[in-house]
């Protein structure tokens, strides 16, 4: 992959759902969700290392840093639908999603709904740290109260774990990552009656306690255009560790931008 230097993220008051990664004449879009509590700074780094010619969008969810005064979402419907219409105006180049954690659920909805959008072109789902959405079952139940939301923090040893152990950055944190772990544990899709037409690559880390090995090949189910699955060492963050290696794998999944015009 060939990076293409610094890039500065641009948010746009008329559309915050995006930290826009802007470069001279894209070629394709590589638009990244991030995981429950999580926001679109976890790709902050990622700009730089993408190959000439490939822009990154990196989703804000409602409810937290420039968009804190706003109400989460409260369901995948309400949410997906969203995140498709604001994206409409980037649909000029095709796009490829990335989703981890919680953002892989996010990206499989905005890729079914893409594939029904009239001018969009998706040429790849990639998802990461969790199974496909029709395996998860039971409620969650007792799961959202404090104690049992930063037992999952600490356990899942997040890029933003240590702030919680701050009491007013916990307080700014917990509202947005009770509300997303309700989104997911309200979010109950059947299998699949109609498969993507897009190639689904899979990631995961070989110790990751929230999502096993064995459940990344699920995938597989949702898609008719091939599914690979990629293994990397360490927990449900294994990407903070390996995200040179990840973005090269990325990169080569994705249509070359060359000779861009």
């Amino acid at each position: 992959m060939h990076s293409c230097g610094p890039r500065r993220a641009r948010v746009d008051s008329r559309n915050p759902w995006f930290r826009h990664y802007r470069v001279e004449r894209p070629r394709l879009r590589l638009v990244c969700f991030p995981h429950a509590g999580g926001a679109a700074t976890l790709y902050s780094t990622w700009a730089s290392r993408l190959e000439e010619g490939t822009e990154l969008l990196a989703v804000q969810y409602p409810g937290r840093q420039n968009r804190l005064a706003e109400p989460c979402a409260t369901s995948m419907t309400e949410l997906a639908d969203a995140v498709t219409a604001a994206l409409v105006p980037h649909l000029d180049v095709p796009v490829a999603l990335f989703g981890h954690s919680m953002g892989s659920a996010v990206a499989y909805e905005v890729a079914r709904r893409l594939t029904r959008t009239a001018g969009a072109k998706t040429v790849a789902l990639l998802v990461s740290a969790r199974s496909a959405p029709h395996l998860h079952g039971a409620s969650a139940g007792d799961a959202f109260d404090d104690v049992r939301l930063l037992e999952s923090v600490k356990r899942l040893a997040g890029p933003d774990a240590a702030a919680y152990e701050h009491p007013d950055l916990r307080d700014v944190l917990l509202p947005s990552l009770r509300a997303d772990y309700r989104l997911l544990d309200a979010y109950r899709p059947g299998p699949p009656t109609e498969r993507l037409p897009v190639p689904v690559t899979v990631y995961g880390g070989d110790r990751d306690p929230a999502c096993p090995v064995a459940d990344l090949d699920s995938w597989a189910e949702v898609t008719d255009a091939g599914q690979e699955t990629v293994v990397f060492s360490g927990g449900h963050f294994y990407l903070r560790e390996h995200e040179e290696a990840l973005l090269e794998h990325i990169g080569s999944r994705l249509p070359p931008c060359v000779n861009a015009p």
